[in-house]
């Protein structure tokens, strides 16, 4: 269905190619899975696909991507929409209406299905991807899971033979991912449509894949089953992770099959008390933001009902819940500007001056509390880093500059980089630089996963840390369980604008089938959350063999290198 000869993919500005000498299919009716670091070129593959690259990216396209025989350098995307399906990372950049059902009928009518088919497919499709409710909703109103599904159910209303995904679940809460994700393998598996999905959240798909690509950074990719690609490669969702040091031959990659590995290795660690997760915390610090009552509305529909809060100085919290649950409205009535019906917010800065975010200057409120939305390119509106350096220092009376806080979060992003063409992380990176020059008590970060791979996370951890550290309280809103429990001292859960669950990290996601991560629900009823800290009690691994002639080199964190020569 999808042909790969010998394709290369070359930008104008890069020194080196993003794709070099790619050569594979993808057959009719596969899931195959596309992994890598951000930045080793997922994307690009994927736009090959559809045509976007080279004929609206740009660049130089070497070889030949061929999809249901056709040779997409000869087809632009207009030419391949009845065969190939797209979603894009960022939903909202694709909707071309207002409501959810005109989004679901677009395509269709640029199609010229008659009108009683298109009838019949939008309510397939609404009730196939959970937003019958949503129906007549203005797109600007959902929450960004909720965009996520229409996005995808636009797309799957046209009914193509090739449906493409990059990120499809990244906005998504844990159940809504596996509705999504059930409704895509349903695809697969009764229609024979042909997926090729990038995910970072490998540990949500990986057990779904027919096959695996992996994008390992040098412009190459590697396809193969799902445990022999990740049984070496960098990047692996946590059950790989504990199946690598629990040395499980094969791999397994469904949590059924992890349990059942796993019953030896249960009873050898009963009454192992595992490592902290975290850093030791050094004492309960004081509240710094205290809520009562806070209620917010959006058209008269409660979003937020009468939610009591404290946060405390030191202490990282994960705000969890479902796609619309109220986490944002909460958020944004916090900061401050956001709406809010009723209720009080109090804030004490390093000062001891204490305000309510809502009635004080907006310059005054970001000394009280620091937001960074959803998408963070929200806040960027200049054109280079060092202009929104510069400008945050301009605004802010802090003591240290922007510039450093930039160099101390993600070192190395010149002055003169643009930011739409920084990477996820290093974006996220730029805006909380910008608000931390204000130096808040509180900072709250909306969905701050989002795009970010494995080695991404595992920096904003060590950056939320170091907040905490400094004395500030965090509260970090997403849907990301694995992250979560890495993070987070508590965690507050949400549903229908009400706080439903609130306590200790290990309790509250525990507790709970739909927010337990991989580690705890394969090693459960131990208190293990992640693979680290099994990695932490258990010897290590015997060295691994050099690599020789013909292998494939272990990519692995720590790995023996081997460079095919004899030593």
């Amino acid at each position: 269905m999808i042909t790969f000869d010998q394709v290369g993919v070359r930008y104008d500005d890069t020194a080196r190619p993003t794709l070099r000498d790619v050569d594979l299919t993808v057959q009719e009716g596969e899931l195959c899975l596309v992994i890598g670091h951000t930045g080793t070129g997922k994307s690009t593959l994927l736009g090959t696909v559809n045509g976007l690259v080279p004929h609206f990216t740009g660049g130089t396209l070497h070889g030949r991507v061929t999809v249901d025989g056709r040779d997409t350098a000869h087809h632009p995307p207009r030419e391949l929409a009845d065969v190939v399906g797209m979603v894009g990372q960022d939903p909202a950049d694709g909707f071309v209406t207002d409501t959810v059902e005109e989004e679901l009928a677009y395509a269709m009518e640029q199609l010229a299905i008659p009108a009683a088919t298109m009838r019949k497919r939008v309510e397939e499709t609404l009730d196939l991807l959970g937003l019958a409710d949503l129906r007549h909703r203005a797109l600007y109103e959902l929450s960004g899971g909720q965009q996520q599904r229409v996005a995808i159910g636009s797309v799957l209303t046209a009914h193509p033979r090739v449906l493409v995904l990059d990120e499809p679940t990244s906005a998504l809460d844990p159940t809504a991912a596996e509705e999504v994700l059930a409704a895509v393998t349903r695809l697969v598996h009764d229609l024979g449509v042909t997926v090729l999905m990038a995910e970072h959240r490998l540990e949500r798909v990986v057990q779904y894949a027919d096959r695996v690509i992996h994008l390992p950074g040098d412009g190459h990719a590697r396809i193969g089953a799902p445990q022999e690609v990740l049984g070496g490669a960098a990047v692996a969702p946590p059950i790989v992770e504990l199946g690598r040091a629990a040395r499980w031959t094969p791999l397994p990659l469904s949590i059924r099959d992890a349990r059942r590995a796993a019953a030896p290795l249960r009873a050898r660690l009963a009454g192992v008390a595992p490592p902290p997760v975290r850093r030791p915390i050094a004492g309960e610090g004081p509240a710094v933001l205290t809520a009562r009552g806070v209620t917010v509305t959006h058209g008269g529909v409660p979003a937020v009902r009468a939610v009591d809060l404290e946060l405390r100085a030191g202490r990282v919290t994960a705000l969890m819940g479902r796609n619309g649950s109220g986490k944002s409205s909460l958020l944004w009535a916090l900061q401050g500007s956001g709406p809010r019906r009723a209720g009080r917010v109090h804030v004490t800065d390093g000062t001891g001056r204490g305000a309510d975010p809502h009635t004080v200057a907006a310059a005054r409120a970001r000394e009280l509390v620091g937001l960074v939305p959803q998408t963070a390119a929200d806040l960027l509106y200049l054109e280079s880093v060092g202009q929104e350096l510069a400008q945050a220092d301009t605004a802010s009376r802090a003591g240290e500059s922007a510039r450093a806080i930039l160099d101390r979060l993600a070192p190395g992003i010149p002055d003169t980089t643009h930011p739409r063409d920084l990477s996820e992380g290093q974006r996220l990176a730029l805006v909380l630089a910008v608000q931390l020059t204000a130096a808040p008590a509180v900072v709250l970060l909306d969905e701050p996963t989002r795009g970010l791979d494995y080695r991404a996370k595992s920096a904003l951890v060590h950056t939320v840390d170091g907040l905490a550290a400094e004395g500030r309280a965090v509260v970090v809103s997403t849907h990301d369980v694995e992250f979560a429990a890495r993070a987070a001292d508590r965690v507050v859960v949400m549903a229908e604008g009400d706080i439903v669950a609130e306590g200790p990290t290990a309790d509250v996601i525990v507790a709970s089938p739909v927010f337990a991560p991989q580690t705890a629900k394969i090693l459960a009823p131990l208190p293990f959350l992640t693979a680290d800290q099994l990695t932490r009690v258990l010897p290590a691994p015997p060295e691994p063999p050099r690599v020789g002639h013909g292998a494939v080199p272990d990519e692995r964190p720590g790995a023996a290198p081997g460079d095919g020569t004899r030593p």
